[in-house]
């Protein structure tokens, strides 16, 4: 148990959102420090509500959003940018600076570190490279990359902020098979090296086979499982039984 009072890193409790209709209702689920989470379901069922809900761009409705293992829930901007300085995100369409090279672009979030010079910044940047395999794009521009490889140093400027926990939108979305394995593989790796705790929002079941150590399933804004990833194929529940199903097919 933590002094605050929260003994999980990340928890929604009661959580419901609406905007045009109900977003997310009743949602519950944990993710304890240093463990995976994937949140699968289909489009429109408040997996991305979810995430902004995580990182404070939205507040619920009801309910509260325990982050850090602090309820975060009516956190103002200047308490919830110190959130953001434990919490990144990897966004799907990566968010990198086309006018800067890859190098620069992981360069940008050690700008304001004050416990680096010049040469540590860029040790840093050649050995967070190397960490995802591409130390030798440090000098190519966002544009000459893959959509699979921008999401690698994506996920190398994440790691720059020496977060204690990631978000990934949607890594493995518009990539070919090779590429979604090396990312899975990639996530994998940094798992099992680094111990962040992760939330890993996909559609794609064989990365959340990969790298979760449990899964949140949602249907219509609820939480129709969460529990360990095995336990899912036994759910009783048509609709995951029909997704997994579909998944298969496809």
């Amino acid at each position: 148990m933590t002094v605050e009072g929260f003994p999980y890193y990340i928890e929604f409790r009661h959580v419901y959102k609406t905007f045009d209709r109900p977003i997310l209702v009743d949602s519950n689920f944990y993710i304890p420090a240093g463990e995976t989470v994937a949140i699968i379901g289909r489009s429109g069922v408040g997996k991305s509500v979810t995430l902004g809900h995580i990182m404070g761009f939205l507040k619920p409705d009801e309910g509260r959003v325990i982050v850090g293992n602090r309820d975060i829930t009516f956190f103002d901007e200047a308490e919830l940018r110190t959130v953001r300085k434990k919490v990144t995100m990897v966004f799907q369409s990566g968010a990198l600076f086309d006018s800067l090279t890859v190098a620069e672009n992981i360069l940008f979030s050690l700008e304001l570190r004050e416990d680096y010079d010049e040469q540590n910044k860029e040790d840093v940047v050649d050995g967070l490279l190397e960490m995802v395999d591409l130390l030798p794009y440090k000098d190519s521009y966002p544009a000459d990359l893959s959509t699979g490889h921008r999401r690698a140093v994506a996920i190398a400027r994440a790691l720059a902020a020496q977060p204690e926990c990631i978000l990934y939108d949607e890594p493995t979305t518009m990539v070919d098979p090779i590429m979604a394995n090396h990312l899975a593989t990639l996530m994998l790796r940094l798992k099992m090296q680094l111990r962040l705790t992760s939330v890993v929002v996909t559609h794609d079941i064989e990365l959340m086979r990969k790298v979760a150590d449990r899964v949140v399933f949602l249907s219509d804004g609820k939480v129709a499982y969460f529990g360990p990833v095995d336990g899912l194929e036994q759910s009783s529940d048509e609709l995951i039984q029909e997704f997994l199903r579909l998944d298969r097919i496809s």
